[in-house]
């Protein structure tokens, strides 16, 4: 017997063991639900022990428990479901048949599937498009039904006799059907709350295409108050950083977000001919060697600066140049044209004989190494290939 088709609210009640097999647990009635139609199992206690999974294998509910030792065969046990688990898991399921309801009223957008999870819940709408003005008017709306506390009431009926269902039931006999007054009816087998008081504020937090669908993501009672805090506790830590107030936060870190942006502009700007003037001075300070090829060595800070170098070299011709970084270990070889060296050809090699990865074009590459002795062995490897 299950117990939450008639009675939701039955956290507490006592019930006969009929089997155990292993850590699976079976009952003669049980309030605990199990995963279905989309919303998750209940947890709980049961006889002294912890109910941690509840499966529906089509012949009964079974409960998973921590330790079937506590319990035996024929046993007259008390159980208790997780209230708090199982009040939210209700809040959020008819808060999902308010807002499939509105959703179909508005503007005829029929749900297609629905998930519960920990921290949210979606439905799936069969529309491929879903603007912001009318999220904005179906959360309206179903907020004003909540507002309302219209009673929400479950019957069985016959699914041949049944009528003014959002969805048809492709069941035979008697069905459950979940009512909320004046905007829905829809057969399902899940907790709900007795009116649309219980379910709290319904927020929308998220609209995304999947597929050909329309994804909307939504959180509804408590859920949506402890989100509210959240997200109020971060707007205030911000506004307290930036010295503002919160309503005046959009306009504030859109100036410096614009602020930001010409600033790294400039600096990248400044990079670049920093290190240009850098390896100016490193190229006139090199003696040519063989065929009036000058070879360069550098050791960068970091893989920036070590490819910033790079880039400058291009600049310059009879070159080549390796910088080297020693954290992450990373290489930067630069190869001009009239060098006779393919820079990317090169460093690939000695990438590969030393567990390396990268590459690069004939001119610029660059790669990177799992350790300090391995940067060591593709310098030199690299060196030798340009020097032969």
């Amino acid at each position: 017997m299950r117990l939450y088709y008639t009675d939701a609210y039955a956290a507490d009640f006592s019930a006969t063991v009929v089997s155990i097999d292993g850590d699976r647990v079976v009952l003669d009635r049980t309030a605990f639900y199990p995963t279905s139609g989309g919303q998750p199992f209940d947890v709980g206690a049961l006889g002294g022990t912890e109910v941690t999974d509840v499966v529906d294998d089509d012949t009964s509910i079974v409960h998973i428990v921590r330790d079937a030792a506590a319990l035996h065969v024929g046993a007259t046990v008390s159980a208790r479901v997780d209230w708090t688990r199982r009040f939210d898991h209700m809040q959020q399921h008819t808060g999902q048949h308010l807002l499939s309801a509105v959703f179909a009223e508005l503007f005829g957008h029929k749900t297609v599937s629905v998930h519960f999870g920990d921290h949210s819940a979606t439905l799936d709408l069969d529309t491929e498009i879903l603007s912001a003005q009318r999220v904005l008017k179906a959360e309206e709306r179903a907020n004003a039904i909540v507002f309302e506390n219209r009673p929400v009431n479950v019957t069985f009926e016959d699914a041949a006799t049944a009528t003014g269902l959002r969805k048809v039931s492709d069941r035979n006999g008697d069905i459950r059907i979940v009512t909320i007054e004046g905007i829905d009816r829809n057969a399902c087998g899940g907790t709900h709350v007795r009116s649309t008081g219980e379910i709290g504020p319904i927020v929308i937090r998220r609209i995304e295409k999947t597929k050909k669908l329309v994804r909307v993501e939504f959180i509804c009672g408590f859920r949506a108050l402890k989100r509210a805090r959240a997200d109020f506790e971060a707007l205030s830590s911000l506004s307290a950083t930036m010295t503002t107030a919160i309503d005046e936060l959009p306009t504030l870190v859109a100036a410096q977000s614009d602020r930001l942006r010409v600033a790294e502009s400039d600096r990248r700007k400044l990079g670049d001919e920093l290190a240009r003037l850098q390896f100016r001075e490193l190229y006139e300070a090199a003696t040519p060697g063989t065929g009036g090829i000058r070879r360069i060595t550098q050791q960068c800070p970091d893989i920036d600066q070590a490819r910033a170098l790079g880039q400058a070299a291009g600049a310059f011709s009879k070159l080549v140049f390796v910088a080297t970084a020693a954290s992450p270990p990373a290489i930067v070889v630069a190869a001009s044209e009239d060098s006779g060296v393919n820079a990317g050809a090169v460093l690939k090699a000695a990438l590969t004989a030393n567990g390396g990865r990268g590459g690069g074009s004939p001119r610029l590459a660059q790669g990177t190494v799992a350790d300090a002795a391995s940067l060591s062995c593709v310098t030199q490897a690299v060196l030798e290939a340009g020097a032969s």
